[in-house]
C-alpha cells in the first residue's frame, strides 16, 4: 500500500511542478546542469549520500534535478521555521512521522503525505515523532540563494 502512495503522491507532484512552471514567473536561479536518465532509490540512500548538514542545522540535502523551471532534492532532518518568497515547495514525506508547521498551525504528517507550500507560507520547524524525516522536495521556481527567510 505504500508504493501505490508514492508513486501517486510523486505523479501528482509532478503534474502539480509542470502546471505551476507554466504560471509562475521565472526566479534568476543557477542551476545545476539539467536532467540525466536514471534511477534513485530514494529509500535505500544514507545519511551520509544525501550529504552534511547545512548551516549548522539538523538538515541534509541533496539535489538530484536541477533546470531552470525547477528542482528536485531528497532532504532528511529537521530545518527551523521559515518561508520563501519567490519558491513554492512541495514536498513528500518518504519516512518518520511526527509535527510540520504549514502556515500558522502544527500538522500531523506520515510516509506519503504530500504537502502543498506555496510561496510566502511559514513552514518546517517539524519534531520527528518516530525516526528521522526523509522528504521529497521540489521547489518551483528554483531557490536562489538568499530566498530562506526565518519565521518566528
Amino acid at each position: 500500500m505504500r508504493t501505490p502512495l508514492l508513486c501517486g503522491g510523486f505523479a501528482l507532484a509532478f503534474a502539480a511542478g509542470l502546471f505551476a512552471a507554466r504560471i509562475v514567473p521565472q526566479a534568476e536561479a543557477q542551476p545545476a546542469p539539467g536532467i540525466a536518465p536514471r534511477i534513485v532509490n530514494l529509500t535505500a540512500m544514507t545519511e551520509d549520500e544525501i550529504g552534511p548538514l547545512v548551516n549548522n542545522t539538523d538538515l541534509r540535502s541533496r539535489t538530484l534535478v536541477a533546470t531552470e523551471h525547477g528542482t528536485v532534492a531528497v532532504q532528511s532532518g529537521n530545518v527551523f521555521k521559515h518561508f520563501h518568497s519567490e519558491t513554492d515547495e512541495i514536498q513528500l514525506i518518504l519516512d518518520g512521522t511526527g509535527s510540520f508547521w504549514l502556515g500558522d498551525r502544527e500538522v500531523q504528517v506520515k510516509p506519503g503525505d504530500l504537502i502543498v507550500i506555496p510561496r510566502g507560507t511559514h513552514h518546517a520547524g517539524s519534531r520527528a515523532a518516530t525516526g528521522r524525516f526523509r522528504a521529497l522536495a521540489i521547489k518551483l521556481p528554483p531557490q536562489r540563494a538568499g530566498d530562506t527567510h526565518p519565521a518566528p
